[in-house]
């Protein structure tokens, strides 16, 4: 997990340094800060398992295990993309890995992640599906709705609220009177649990047991992970001048780094040494750099490919 999370975490950092070179022609929401929730997630799931994500992707795709050099050429409208170059940033889809799709319309993960766990029951199949989405996500009608109609179904889904307190700029406590996403699937008997969404095990652990559930036919569980972004709500850059946040606040979440802290407790209770562990960052390192060098150097979709994909 400590491999993923770095890996997630250096190839968001490429990106934000390049995007200021204007080739990646695409709206782009980093998730430096986030990868515990994303990569705790998927870490107790099987390839089989669907997926449905949010504009703020990148860390779901490759925490299931999607290729991120085809990630980095999606981004550069590359024909190589997971996409063939038109999805961009924030729509990824990669049936292959278990990445079913996702949107930017806020809160549209939920329904579809709903409605791959029905065809999963309908079909006899074993596989479960999760919905990533954010805090704003409750806020929207079809949440009620799809967690109704889960828990009446006792579907296998997992509904996953990466709360990183701001939907865009405006902060939790001005969008919802009682700061309790994680108890509002109780009105539907779903569990629901509040975790640390910056402590990779604990989220690890808490989704094996909501994987439990699924497996067993005993149907949905709600998450809440409680996270934070440290870069803007879209683009490479901080966003201190913004207003909407302190410069404190921002640094008093990157003291708690996802990726810093797991990577003490390892170091602490003596499963590595430093030595492994910068055997692994150089490793990830010549991966970020290949990843790029081959994505510029891809095609761009060509005329015959524009009205392929099309319904």
């Amino acid at each position: 997990m400590h491999e993923m999370m770095l890996r997630i975490r250096k190839f968001e950092e490429k990106i934000a340094d390049v995007y200021p070179e204007q080739e990646m022609r695409c709206p782009t929401h980093l998730s430096i800060g986030q990868e515990a929730a994303a990569v705790g997630v998927c870490a107790a799931l099987q390839r089989e398992d669907r997926i449905f994500s949010t504009h703020r992707c990148h860390a779901h795709y490759m925490a299931k295990g999607g290729d991120p050099r085809r990630m980095i050429a999606e981004l550069y409208g590359k024909k190589t993309g997971c996409c063939g170059g038109k999805g961009g940033s924030m729509h990824f889809t990669d049936e292959s890995v278990g990445m079913m799709g996702t949107s930017a319309i806020v809160g549209a993960s939920i329904p579809l992640a709903v409605g791959a766990a029905l065809a999963s029951t309908m079909q006899g199949a074993n596989y479960l599906a999760v919905a990533f989405f954010g805090d704003a996500g409750v806020e929207q009608g079809v949440f009620h709705e799809s967690l109704n109609f889960a828990a009446l179904k006792r579907l296998p889904v997992i509904f996953v609220c990466e709360n990183n307190l701001y939907a865009t700029q405006t902060p939790l406590h001005k969008r919802q009177v009682i700061d309790n996403i994680y108890q509002r699937s109780a009105i539907y008997g779903i569990p629901g649990e509040r975790l640390d969404g910056n402590d990779v095990l604990a989220v690890y652990q808490a989704t094996c047991q909501a994987v439990k559930r699924c497996r067993q036919g005993q149907g949905p569980t709600l998450l809440e992970c409680r996270t934070y972004r440290w870069r803007e709500h879209v683009g490479p850059n901080y966003d201190y001048d913004m207003g909407y946040r302190t410069k404190e606040e921002v640094e008093e979440w990157m003291a708690k780094c996802p990726v810093n802290g797991w990577k003490n407790k390892l170091l602490n209770s003596g499963i590595t040494t430093e030595i492994e562990l910068d055997k692994i960052a150089r490793k990830i390192d010549e991966e970020v750099e290949s990843a790029f060098k081959l994505a510029k150097a891809d095609p761009f979709p060509d005329d015959a490919d524009l009205l392929k994909d099309v319904f």
